[in-house]
């Protein structure tokens, strides 16, 4: 849950909310509806969308280890779930809790950072053409994140 909700809800319990705490709510419950669907339609259409990534990933490297290609597809579907979730929660740091605690160590050890890069690439494509203009938006930023989160660019800034 969106942590100033989850405050806002703390503060309910020793009083009554004022307008603009509401006002809070109401855009907020406006957004869910939105969450909701740009959500079902990432989890319907998921092999639709990671399936043409699959096979460019695969073109684009094809001299590499066909192992490491699939353990970087497979964590790209649990970040993608993890973008997902992070969405409809509204809650980015629900998704850098999720990533931080495995996925850098990951690229790291294997030197996978051209792969990750080119799926991230990829993979928002593959979302960018199955979301409308009004649900798009609200995941994007979150893949940049995992993104950023995975390759460790945010250390560097």
């Amino acid at each position: 849950m969106h942590p100033e909700i989850a405050r806002l809800l703390d503060q309910a319990e020793q009083r009554y909310l004022q307008t603009n705490e509401l006002e809070l709510f109401r855009r907020y419950a406006v957004s869910l509806a939105r969450r909701m669907e740009a959500y079902e339609i990432l989890r319907d259409k998921e092999e639709k969308i990671f399936q043409p990534v699959a096979d460019r990933l695969v073109a684009a490297f094809p001299d590499e280890r066909q192992d490491l290609l699939e353990r970087s597809l497979k964590h790209w579907l649990l970040i993608s779930r993890y973008c997902g979730t992070a969405m409809l929660l509204s809650d980015p740091d629900f998704l850098a809790l999720r990533l931080n605690d495995w996925m850098t160590g990951f690229v790291q050890t294997h030197q996978t950072q051209t792969i990750e890069r080119k799926l991230y690439e990829l993979l928002l494509q593959g979302v960018k053409a199955e979301l409308s203009d009004k649900h798009f938006p609200l995941i994007q930023p979150l893949f940049e994140k995992a993104k950023a989160i995975l390759l460790e660019e945010t250390k560097s800034q």
